[in-house]
């Protein structure tokens, strides 16, 4: 049985303005060797071209935990975010992280759960799972593109994140992906 995504209120998929699923099973590579790309969130932006300038807001250590505050630049603009879910994987367990992010004022408000789970399969496969929720006029004009650039900037992530750990290099650097800034 694969694990799933825990929601809270307000960010549950179906309700919100903008809904996004991202997932890949990948042979070769495990939880651990995936978790510090993702926990470290001073590495993104050497491997994931729609990440930059990554700052901890409440704490000088450049990895995720629960409460810990941090901003960062996606999809040509600046979000501030704080990890609400944080579980490092073990053999037992998945791993997870989730923050609830936010962005601009007013109409321009953007509310979002980013959530990310890490687990072992059998026969040497790892499965990272990320979804997003939104709530606000951005995240209604994201639902409504096409292509939808959310979706594919979280499979750029992806495919980056792999990359990364199986030490192959950046996804994604000197190309535009439809849709994102």
């Amino acid at each position: 049985m694969m694990n799933a995504i825990e929601w809270p209120q307000g960010y549950l998929p179906g309700y919100t303005d903008n809904f996004v699923s991202n997932e890949a099973i990948v042979l070769g590579l495990t939880s651990a060797e995936i978790w510090p790309f993702l926990a470290e969130a001073t590495r993104w932006p050497s491997y994931y071209a729609n990440s930059a300038n990554v700052r901890f807001l409440n704490s000088d250590s450049p990895t995720l935990a629960l409460g810990r505050r941090f901003s960062f630049e996606t999809f040509g603009g600046p979000i501030e975010a704080e990890v609400v879910e944080y579980v490092a994987p073990t053999r037992e367990q998945p791993g997870r992280i989730a923050w609830h992010g936010w962005g601009g004022e007013g109409d321009i408000r953007l509310d979002v759960h980013h959530a990310w789970l890490v687990e072992d399969l059998d026969g040497g496969r790892v499965r990272i799972l990320t979804q997003e929720t939104q709530n606000g006029a951005p995240a209604k004009g994201m639902a409504t593109a096409w292509p939808n650039p959310m979706l594919n900037g979280h499979q750029m992530w992806l495919d980056a994140l792999t990359a990364a750990a199986r030490g192959t290099g950046v996804v994604g650097r000197g190309r535009r992906v439809p849709g994102l800034g």
